[in-house]
């Protein structure tokens, strides 16, 4: 096969879905996108179809021919503990009938609270909820299925989100929007504590590497960050990029954040306890990534100009 033409599958037409798509598509790759309708705005060139992940046969069939399979799916929170298994084991499953590499993205909620200390790979789980507790037991999953033979599998953990397509996440709609309209933008928790963003452009550069280079498999890898400011100076970079002075309107708990009517009952009730991510520093140290890769993350002045840039041209976000 030219390897140019590679089969590169990605279920989930999120952020990091369709940011990595258009990665892949810049490289020559051939590309096919999956969620459960069909249907969405995806890079041109790219291939949409309808499937439900959680279906085995379906993600066996369409998994067909891939090179490299991405699990960039997600499901809300609540339903986690009765969809994250199905999708891990039929992710694991799709791979191994296809002969392919299977690539994860994650979150850093298995190493709990870190108290300040810079995570790393080898940064121990400790996590206190149980969605922690939960990404921790899916990976050690993954990888089990590795050390058996069964599938060559790669994690990519990544913390916050910001860029081009995100909306969801604390750097994200309540932000640049706001920002772009002389609005406050909303902040969570302890705003002066040091916090690492990933740029999303940096997750999909991340991930296609850990498909590509052979020293990836069978380990957890955090994916390029810049050194971490804090999101008040992250605010200030923006407004010096839109050319004005941030105005903030900080919510320093659960239950403000649930009297702004940024969270509903339902996720408030999930994310309490997650919340200690915005009232501890959250620092991650990927030099590990960057030595093995070479792939180092975006200065923080070109990733939000393209930020900034994106929102711009996207108004109703």
């Amino acid at each position: 096969m030219n390897a140019a033409k590679e089969l590169h599958v990605i279920f989930g037409t999120g952020p990091v879905g369709i940011t990595l798509a258009e990665e892949l598509l810049a490289k020559g790759k051939q590309v096919r996108l999956v969620n459960r309708s069909g249907k969405g705005q995806v890079p041109a060139g790219a291939e949409l179809l309808a499937g439900d992940a959680s279906k085995l046969e379906t993600v066996v069939d369409l998994s067909r021919g891939a090179a490299v399979i991405y699990n960039c799916t997600h499901a809300p929170y609540h339903l986690w503990p009765e969809v994250l298994p199905r999708l891990q084991e039929n992710m694991i499953e799709g791979a191994a009938s296809a002969g392919a590499k299977l690539v994860v993205i994650d979150t850093l909620y298995p190493y709990g609270e870190t108290h300040g200390r810079p995570m790393t790979e080898a940064t121990p789980y400790m996590a206190t909820s149980r969605k922690g507790r939960m990404r921790g037991q899916l990976t050690w999953g993954y990888l089990q299925a590795h050390r058996v033979g069964k599938v060559r599998v790669s994690i990519g953990r990544a913390a916050d989100f910001f860029g081009p397509y995100v909306l969801n996440s604390a750097l994200g709609q309540y932000v640049f929007p706001a920002m772009l309209s002389g609005q406050p933008a909303m902040t969570l928790g302890n705003i002066d504590l040091p916090h690492s963003y990933s740029y999303m452009p940096d997750i999909a550069r991340g991930l296609i590497l850990l498909g590509e280079r052979e020293e990836a498999p069978g380990q957890v890898w955090l994916l390029p960050v810049v050194p971490a400011v804090t999101t008040r100076e992250m605010l200030q970079l923006i407004g010096k990029e839109i050319g004005q002075s941030p105005q903030i309107l900080n919510v320093p708990s659960i239950e403000q954040a649930k009297e702004f009517g940024v969270f509903d009952e339902t996720f408030a009730k999930e994310y309490v306890e997650l919340f200690y991510q915005y009232t501890e520093p959250q620092i991650v140290d990927s030099s590990a990534f960057e030595q093995t890769f070479g792939l180092h993350a975006t200065p923080l002045s070109k990733a939000i100009k393209a930020t900034v840039d994106w929102y711009r041209t996207h108004t109703t976000a």
